[in-house]
């Protein structure tokens, strides 16, 4: 489970070993939500373990928190450290990320004013979000019939633990149904993103995504758009609809879990030939030369584990 584990959790600017981490069942994001988290991802590069575009991440975290006026107790550059630490200190090649800062149990109640805050990083191995065959045949997707938070009422542009009931409740729809993710359309009708992605279509050799109104500004979608633009690849957001998606050559999804995932179907469609197709798979190939530092470009988007900075700054464990 993810409770009985071996290795840290950062906690408030220290490691605790990770079976011993606890809160009280009174905390206030438990009851209501009020976080902001990220998802990172640490991949095996060339030169050692590489955590992706970790700064980008971290920028977000601050902003979902300053959209949601929660403190976080700790500058950007200790968090930084910290995202680094968990990596470090559970002894992982490849991982998984999860910076939280959530509110405490001081009181209960729709006030936060009087609660204190609290940042956690975790890290662990987690293999491909959707399972590796996915990234080659693709996913079936289904429609959901709950629609995408409206922007004045989900602030879409935080990255908030409670916008998430929203994206839960369309999975729990889409699997019931035979599918593995689900689609969003935003208050307008217009596509949106899927329950944890960013959605992408390709159409006569150009690629469109859904403005990011009603979307997470996901990393992912940002840096395929940047691998498009540097390879010449006609790119650009605009609105869609679900029938440009049936109609679309390819389709695919980014995020930081499911990186790029093509998609053979949508409500029972078969979209294109219904496999991974030429410019799904180029962007892919592309993705993954970043990620693991076998491209030239972008170097700026990996940050190493490497000896030097790891001198700089060794874990501190709970003595606990």
């Amino acid at each position: 489970t993810m409770e009985d584990r071996r290795g840290y959790i950062w906690y408030d600017g220290e490691l605790k070993p990770w079976n011993e981490v606890r809160v009280h069942v009174l905390t206030h994001t438990l009851h209501y939500g009020t976080g902001v988290f990220e998802g990172i991802r640490a991949y095996e590069a060339r030169k050692g373990t590489a955590v992706f575009r970790l700064e980008d991440h971290v920028s977000r975290l601050f902003r979902s928190a300053r959209i949601l006026n929660i403190p976080i107790p700790c500058p950007p550059a200790e968090v930084t450290a910290a995202c680094l630490e968990a990596v470090s200190a559970n002894q992982l090649q490849t991982a998984y990320i999860r910076p939280m800062c959530f509110l405490g149990a001081e009181g209960l109640g729709l006030r936060t004013d009087n609660l204190s805050s609290h940042l956690i990083v975790a890290a662990w191995h987690w293999d491909t979000y959707l399972g590796p065959k996915a990234l080659e045949q693709g996913i079936r997707v289904k429609t959901s019939s709950f629609t995408k938070l409206h922007v004045n009422s989900g602030m879409c542009k935080a990255k908030v633990n409670g916008n998430y009931v929203n994206s839960m409740l369309a999975l729990q729809e889409a699997r019931a149904s035979g599918c593995e993710e689900a689609l969003l359309l935003d208050t307008d009708g217009y596509v949106a993103e899927c329950s944890g992605e960013n959605i992408f279509i390709v159409r006569d050799g150009r690629i469109y995504t859904p403005e990011a109104t009603a979307a997470l500004e996901g990393i992912t979608r940002d840096t395929v758009l940047r691998i498009a633009e540097d390879r010449g690849l006609n790119a650009r957001e605009k609105r869609i609809t679900r029938d440009e998606v049936y109609g679309a050559d390819e389709v695919f999804l980014t995020g930081t879990a499911a990186e790029v995932t093509p998609v053979r179907e949508l409500d029972s469609r078969q979209i294109g030939t219904g496999g991974r197709g030429p410019i799904t798979e180029r962007l892919q190939r592309l993705y993954f030369d970043h990620v693991h530092g076998r491209s030239e470009a972008h170097g700026e988007w990996l940050h190493y584990l490497d000896g030097a900075r790891n001198a700089q700054r060794q874990p501190r464990r709970h003595a606990g």
